[in-house]
């Protein structure tokens, strides 16, 4: 840096400038963020509403939520004691980082995954070791196992976006209790995969879950997601949380959420339906390799280009994520599950980019 008026920054922070990134043309068919494809319906955003109007806009929400707390706790399966809140599970990965991470630390962040955590651990100038998938991208519990022998933090996605692939239980619990390293496990696409590691948060000290609701609750536009910790974890990373991190409109929603759950969560069957419908017919296409997946999205190769199939498919105005320029990835798409007239379009799609790109 040659600018002395940017000595102020740290280090390693002028090769991220610019930080996380996505490239997102207008299109009618938008499977390109893993969202859930069908919005909440009128009824109930108008429950919200009237929650909000009745409360004091004036007023900061409660600095400790607990009755919030006590209601989201109690859904997941956790102890309130257990339970942090945030503005979408990002800002409480942030705050897990950021009492764990500094320079001469080391994470196991297994490649390819969600990009946040890598990018979170270079700002704060974490040593960062990417083992733990193996040639088929599913998770290697030996390879896990060494690469966290000398490690700070563990950073697992079970599901893991954009594999697709989950750690098996009995592997996840055997590497925790015999690991000097803190096991972070983000299972924000828990409802399309049915297994958890929350239980093991009660006695496992090195062991933390995150959660979110943007993906089977349909609150994406909402941000709020939430950290399980062990009881005497729980308080050092709340610590590097901001106060007042949650607004009362995103509150209101959770609650009903929450009381919702069966009517908001009842298109995640038919999700999944949707998801191996897609997967069986992507198989049928010539050069198309298709990845095993527990999450709401599938990830594919071809053999083609697939920046060029991605531009072919943008211009029939169907969106989906280019991941080619993800760590082992170079030939790789991935599209999220929609609605089936959504999920038919981008199969239309695809065919047709395929005829047109070499």
């Amino acid at each position: 840096m040659n600018n002395t008026t940017l000595k102020y920054f740290k280090q390693q922070l002028p090769d991220l400038a610019g930080g996380y990134t996505l490239d997102v043309p207008d299109c009618e068919t938008k499977l390109n963020q893993n969202e859930n494809a069908w919005d909440w319906p009128a009824a109930l955003k108008q429950e919200v509403f009237e929650r909000v109007r009745d409360l004091s806009w004036n007023r900061y929400p409660p600095f400790h939520p607990d009755q919030f707390v006590a209601k989201v706790a109690h859904y997941i399966g956790a102890d309130p004691e257990q339970v942090l809140v945030g503005n979408g599970s990002n800002e409480l990965l942030y705050a897990i980082f950021v009492s764990t991470l500094e320079r001469g630390r080391k994470v196991v962040i297994p490649q390819p995954t969600f990009t946040v955590y890598k990018l979170l651990a270079d700002l704060l100038g974490a040593e960062v070791t990417t083992e733990g998938l193996n040639d088929e991208l599913q998770y290697d519990a030996d390879a896990l196992a060494k690469a966290s022998e000398d490690a700070a933090v563990v950073v697992l996605a079970t599901p893991n976006n954009p594999t697709g692939s989950v750690i098996d239980p009995t592997d996840l619990e055997h590497l925790v209790n015999n690991s000097g390293a803190l096991w972070v496990i983000d299972e924000a696409y828990f409802e399309f995969h049915g297994e958890t590691a929350i239980e093991l948060t009660k006695h496992c000290r090195n062991l933390v879950v995150l959660r979110t609701f943007s993906k089977a609750f349909a609150t994406a536009g909402l941000r709020f997601g939430c950290m399980v910790a062990h009881p005497e974890a729980k308080p050092i990373f709340a610590a590097a949380k901001l106060p007042y991190n949650l607004n009362i409109f995103t509150m209101a929603a959770v609650e009903t959420a929450i009381e919702n759950a069966v009517t908001l969560k009842s298109r995640v069957e038919e999700i999944k339906r949707e998801r191996e419908r897609v997967a069986r017919r992507l198989r049928e296409y010539s050069g198309v390799s298709v990845y095993p997946t527990r999450a709401n999205f599938v990830l594919f190769e071809t053999e083609r280009e697939p920046r060029e199939l991605w531009k072919a498919m943008v211009a029939r105005s169907v969106l989906i994520r280019d991941v080619s320029g993800y760590p082992r990835l170079g030939k790789a798409l991935r599209v999220s599950i929609g609605r089936p007239e959504e999920n038919d379009a981008f199969l239309k799609a695809l065919e047709y980019a395929m005829t047109v790109v070499a």
